[in-house]
């Protein structure tokens, strides 16, 4: 069963910007109550596409430089990156729905 990877302001690099599969970068906080909602969901993409997708996790208490770089104004927000490179960003409460949407589209468009 996959888990979501708590990051650092060290880890980040390594571990969304130097991946080579599309990652999942969840921007939250502990006191925010949707972005503990979305946990699930974010589990649940994990375990169904292991090896195709990363779900990370960043404080943005603890991490401030990348979500200073990333300009996170909103909880939660989810990047998704790939190769590197943002293709997405969604602030706010995300349907369940719309996400896995989101990961099928992109996991498309990179096997290509």
């Amino acid at each position: 069963m996959a888990s979501l990877l708590e990051l650092t302001d060290n880890s980040f690099d390594a571990q969304v910007l130097k991946s080579d599969i599309l990652v999942i970068a969840d921007f939250w906080a502990e006191w925010c109550i949707p972005c503990q909602a979305l946990d699930p969901v974010l589990e649940e993409i994990a375990n169904r596409y292991p090896g195709q997708v990363k779900t990370v996790k960043v404080n943005i208490d603890e991490c401030p430089a990348a979500t200073s770089n990333y300009e996170v104004l909103n909880l939660p927000t989810l990047i998704l990156f790939h190769n590197g490179v943002v293709v997405e960003r969604m602030d706010g409460d995300q349907a369940k729905s719309t996400l896995k949407d989101r990961v099928n589209f992109y996991l498309h468009e990179f096997a290509r």
